[in-house]
């Protein structure tokens, strides 16, 4: 399936102590590139949700941010740590003794207890609550990205389809006039020799016109871009990510389309050939985004 790699999605959801915001940005890129901005709450998921990332998406620069904004904290209780305090009075005991040994007085009332780091602090939600909600919004929010690259690869796939079809029309054309301009350079030489004239060696003449015809006959390079369109058509139509294959496929139709050019000795061909370049460079910008 045809997906782009510009997209974007954003989540929120409710925890018990405020709210959790997921926003997920990927623009192109050669690589799959991600970059997790998490707050402390959610560190620990980076591993795992930059695997998920991996297994979901093949290229693209994807960012991740998530915000955790708690409530109103006038309104949030305090919890006390009593696993701490009871590890401190035994060491509150020991520097008590230890200044007592040297006639000093070592006194620790209520308030610079409760001062001590992590003694006292604002509920917050379960660790382990909180990181399954921050897993469930990244799904969702994941979901909805690829959604979103795949409707935007889904118009990619049909814009391309059309300059397909404008390519193989002009590929047409150009065969189409191939009789006539060799017709016309067989007549334009003629032309030349009986305005010297003198006569011409006509089996010398048959032999320099084969050559000539040889050296500026596009055929082989007419097949070559009914390939290339064929090819390309039949890449839209497959299920895996063909943004590399495409790259590579608007390589060959450049070359093709220079070497039309180059070869041309008729306006009309000329001109064919330009609008194929004009084509060709409008379905390689659009390939560009595509996974």
């Amino acid at each position: 399936m045809i997906a782009s790699m510009t997209g974007f999605a954003r989540a929120e959801a409710r925890v018990p102590t405020g709210s959790l915001v997921c926003e997920l940005r990927s623009v192109n890129h050669r690589f799959l590139e991600a970059s997790l901005r998490l707050p402390e709450e959610l560190r620990a998921l980076d591993p795992e949700l930059r695997a998920r990332l991996q297994k979901e998406l093949r290229r693209g620069k994807v960012d991740c941010t998530f915000t955790y904004r708690t409530d109103n904290e006038a309104g949030r209780p305090l919890e006390l740590d009593a696993g701490l305090v009871e590890r401190l009075q035994p060491v509150m005991a020991r520097l008590a003794d230890s200044a007592r040994a040297t006639g000093a007085s070592l006194r620790v009332d209520l308030v610079d207890l409760l001062r001590f780091p992590g003694v006292l602090r604002e509920a917050s939600a379960d660790p382990e609550t909180l990181l399954a909600s921050g897993r469930e919004l990244f799904d969702r929010a994941l979901t909805e990205l690829k959604a979103m690259r795949a409707r935007e690869g889904a118009r990619l796939k049909e814009l391309l389809l059309q300059r397909c079809g404008q390519l193989a029309g002009l590929v047409v054309q150009v065969r189409e006039r191939l009789p006539e301009v060799q017709a016309a350079i067989r007549t334009r030489y003629a032309e030349r020799i009986s305005e010297l004239g003198v006569p011409a060696n006509g089996e010398r003449l048959e032999q320099e016109l084969a050559l000539l015809s040889t050296k500026m006959d596009v055929a082989e390079e007419l097949d070559r871009l009914d390939g290339h369109v064929a090819e390309t058509r039949d890449i839209l139509a497959a299920t895996e990510a063909a943004g590399r294959r495409l790259d590579f496929l608007m390589q060959e139709f450049n070359r093709e389309a220079n070497t039309l050019s180059s070869k041309s000795q008729d306006l009309a061909t000329t001109r064919a050939a330009v609008d194929m370049k004009v084509l060709i460079e409008q379905m390689r910008e659009q390939v560009q985004n595509i996974e």
